[in-house]
């Protein structure tokens, strides 16, 4: 069976860089995928991503080298599972809030005895080797998203669930949680209680023994959360890539056009 090329970079003591794919398109996956990510997230929660541009773009993201990851939209067994049998190395599952949740999806993430994951593995066994079933317990990553004021509360409780990979925050969803409204929607949080609640449940992680990632808004975000500590730094996805590199060229030709005329 193939590694995980996340699994073997943290057991060398290195960050992993994860990229986004929130456009469903093989094409637009494959050029994200070959730019040097570690591992590419397919986001079938939040992106416009239906079962046969996944499947396609994991083709991609494969192909280049990267580990490709699945975010499911909610947890479920069956987007779980799907998945896994499509070849993910990994699912990152949003909206985790108790110990009994994630124990819910680790169990949709591994095998009986272990869990209750369904065997047939149609693309995985293909890419990753008729040993599949064997190593998959090993083989794939579970992460749990904290995202709400109720995970947040219970943190410790959820990072110690046998069977965990990881703990992924979502720091636009738990600056909601946790303040509501009372400052700006996004990523890259500033404010001081923000940033103390991402550093507990970075401790929550790492005190388990788990793996923490952190979902970013610019590079220098992600370059100061593995300075932190965080083990995996999402950097930002492509629509963000596509519309920030669009506007750079139309308001650089537009001020060389003002230049020129004035």
């Amino acid at each position: 069976m193939l590694p995980n090329r996340l699994r073997m970079l943290w057991a060398d003591g290195k960050p992993a860089l994860n990229g986004w794919l929130s456009i469903g398109d093989a094409f637009a996956a494959e050029i994200v995928a070959n730019q040097g990510y570690d591992a590419v997230t397919v986001d079938l929660q939040h992106g416009m991503v239906d079962d046969g541009a996944a499947l396609a773009m994991l083709q991609a993201v494969r192909a280049s080298g990267a580990s490709p990851l699945v975010r499911v939209p909610w947890l479920a067994p069956a987007p779980v599972m799907r998945a896994l049998d499509m070849g993910a190395h990994g699912v990152i599952c949003p909206m985790v809030e108790t110990p009994s949740q994630a124990a819910e999806l680790v169990s949709f993430v591994r095998y009986p005895p272990t869990g209750t994951r369904s065997f047939g593995p149609t693309r995985a066994a293909v890419v990753d080797g008729a040993a599949y079933g064997e190593g998959a317990d090993t083989h794939v990553l579970c992460f749990a998203m904290i995202e709400t004021a109720r995970a947040f509360a219970d943190v410790e409780a959820i990072a110690a669930t046998p069977g965990l990979d990881g703990l992924y925050i979502g720091p636009a969803d738990l600056t909601l949680g946790l303040t509501g409204r009372r400052y700006r929607t996004g990523f890259d949080r500033e404010e001081p209680e923000m940033v103390d609640a991402v550093h507990r449940i970075l401790a929550a992680a790492k005190g388990a023994g788990l793996r923490a990632a952190l979902h970013c808004g610019s590079p220098a975000y992600a370059a100061k959360a593995v300075g932190w500590g965080f083990h995996m730094v999402t950097l930002p996805n492509d629509v963000r890539i596509l519309a920030r590199g669009a506007m750079a060229d139309v308001v650089e030709t537009r001020t060389m056009l003002d230049n020129r005329r004035s």
